[in-house]
Order: C-alpha cells, then sequence, then structure tokens
C-alpha cells in the first residue's frame, strides 16, 4: 500500500515530467495557434509553472 504522501510525491514528479515535455515541444513550435494550445495545457497542468506568453 501507498501512503497518501508517496501519491503526493508521485504525482508531483508526473507533473513535473509531462511540464518539461510541454515546454520542450513548445519550444519546438513556430505555429502561433499550436503555441497557444501547448500555453494552455502547460498551465492547466500547472498553473504556477513560469510560461512565455509569446
Amino acid at each position: 500500500m501507498t501512503s497518501e504522501r508517496d501519491r503526493e510525491i508521485k504525482r508531483r514528479r508526473h507533473r513535473r515530467d509531462k511540464v518539461r515535455k510541454l515546454r520542450s515541444r513548445l519550444e519546438r513550435t513556430t505555429d502561433v495557434r499550436q503555441r497557444a494550445v501547448v500555453i494552455r495545457k502547460i498551465q492547466r497542468v500547472s498553473p504556477t509553472a513560469p510560461v512565455p506568453e509569446s
């Protein structure tokens, strides 16, 4: 059985990895509309994560 703390750490690690992948996707994307979609996804996954607006 996993404790609440273990689940919390797992969620945090998964969120961090997902934001990392989305940021790398954002760097590769040049289309303005696609960039907006990726930025929205990053903000939805982690609202406090810093995201470039342009």
